[in-house]
Parts: structure tokens; sequence; C-alpha cells
């Protein structure tokens, strides 16, 4: 086992493969705006960062249109886009392993928490959790530091807790939001990084497969 204890999991890319739902509701909005649809490969901007970054950066969207476009895209996940989902294989097996070896488990997401939640419970993964922190729908700008530091201050975490603490997830934004807060991060190269991603923002651990984070961790 290693030296940490507590253990925060980002949610797309890291404990579901969310793909088919979050591009399918990206694709409804480009179309009603009348725009472009990139490849897939382009609309994997959409997993992870805030929407409204993901417009504007990866659609030149401004402001205003961008807004307006997250509101599309949520009227059509909050009712099928979620559900477009799947857990990655052997994750209930190890959130079950890490309970049991006394790990203390939260979610820190940039999706928004209501969704969050259906979606843990769905799947059946609720239970393993101790706190879950994701945005706030209606409040822009928060980011992935932010999500961390919620479930951090849910967990009850103190300064002297964080060289035991470590974020899990898929994406750059997962490494340098714990890098902000003070903490490491594990890469996981099975969600939807770009090729070389994570070693190129410093990853402190990388796991290549499911099991593989689990022989790191167990």
């Amino acid at each position: 086992m290693t030296e940490y204890k507590i253990l925060l999991f980002d949610l797309d890319g890291t404990l579901t493969d969310s793909e088919e739902g979050i591009l399918n509701c990206a694709k409804h909005v480009l179309k009603i705006f009348d725009k472009e649809i990139p490849d897939d490969k382009s609309l994997h901007a959409f997993i992870g960062p805030p929407l409204h970054d993901s417009f504007r950066i990866v659609c030149g969207m401004n402001d205003e249109d961008a807004e307006a476009a997250v509101k599309c895209y949520r009227e059509r996940y909050g009712v099928v886009g979620l559900f477009e989902n799947r857990v990655y294989d052997g994750i209930p097996e190890l959130l079950a392993s890490l309970k049991e070896a006394g790990y203390r488990l939260g979610i820190a997401t940039s999706k928004p928490e209501v969704y969050t939640m259906r979606i843990l419970e769905h799947f059946g993964l609720a239970e393993y959790f101790e706190a879950v922190a994701g945005c706030t729908i209606g409040i822009k700008g928060e980011t992935k530091a932010d999500m961390i530091r919620k479930v951090m201050e849910r967990m009850g975490l103190a300064e002297e807790d964080k060289p035991y603490v470590l974020m899990i997830g898929d994406r750059k934004h997962d490494i340098l939001g714990a890098r902000e807060c003070g903490i490491k991060c594990a890469g996981v190269r099975y969600g939807f990084a770009p090729e070389g991603e994570l070693l190129e923002y410093g990853a402190d651990i990388i796991a290549g497969s499911v099991s593989e984070l689990g022989e790191i961790l167990l």
C-alpha cells in the first residue's frame, strides 16, 4: 500500500466512460447553433473541463453564446446524456478493495454535482464515497481546484492531511488542480487525455489501466 490514506477521484474518464453521452450532447448543441461539428477526437475536449470553457475554446463561441449552449446541452444531458455512460471494467471491485483496505474516498469533478450524484447512484457507486463535490449549475468559473478544496472541506481534512491525499484523474486539469491545492495527483491513461499529456503536466503517478492503478494503491 502507498503512503496515501485519502483518495479523491475524478468521475468522467476515471470511474466512468462518459464519451457517448457527452459527445452526443455536444453534437446536439452544435446542430441547434448551426455550427460545424468537429470529429470525435476534437470533441473529447468537452470531457473533463467546464462546459462553458469548452464551447468557447473548441467552438469559438463568445461568452453569451457559450452560456446559451451550456443551457441547451444540459437540457439533453439531464434527461438522456448522463445515462449514455458506463462504468470502466474493474472499478466497482477496485473501490470495494480500497474501502476494505481502509482508504477514505471522495469525488472531485467539474460535472454538476446533481448529475454526479445521479450517476453514482444509478451505477451503484455512491456507497463507496464519503463525500462528493461537483460544480453548481448557474455558477460560472468554478475550477477543478475549487472542487478539490470543496470535497476536502466536506471530508474534514486539514493542512496536515495533505501529504496523505492523492487526486486520481485522467486529464491535465486534475494535475493542475491538485498542484494548486498542494496535493499529489495520479493520472490514468485509460481516460481521455491526449497522448503524453499526463507526463507533460507532471502527474506524480501514471497508471495505464484500472488493474495497474489497483496494484499501485493496494
